[in-house]
């Protein structure tokens, strides 16, 4: 029991690379915050998609970046943020 929840825990800690994109995607999310309004980032046309479906649409990269992490911790897998036009050809899960 003792050697299965110290596995089980072991799995949960973010290993370096996931920590690493972690401070990548936060940074880019930042640097967006502060970016030219007329930019494609700060425009509502980004979706995030699983391996499944459609997550979210219509958002900002800021907030595409914010879902994708919310989705992170729900264990989702096959995450990506991509334009709306390139996510209706993903199948929705409504």
């Amino acid at each position: 029991m003792k050697e299965e929840k110290e596995e089980k825990e072991e799995n949960q800690k973010p290993n370096k690379a996931q920590a690493a994109r972690k401070k990548k995607n936060s940074s880019a999310a930042k640097s967006v915050s502060g970016a030219n309004p007329s930019s494609e980032l700060a425009e509502q046309r980004w979706s995030v998609v699983t391996f499944e479906s459609r997550a979210a649409s219509g958002l900002t990269y800021d907030e595409a970046v914010q879902k994708l992490d919310e989705l992170r911790k729900e264990n989702k897998f096959g995450l990506c943020i991509i334009t709306d036009e390139a996510a209706e050809r993903v199948k929705s899960e409504k």
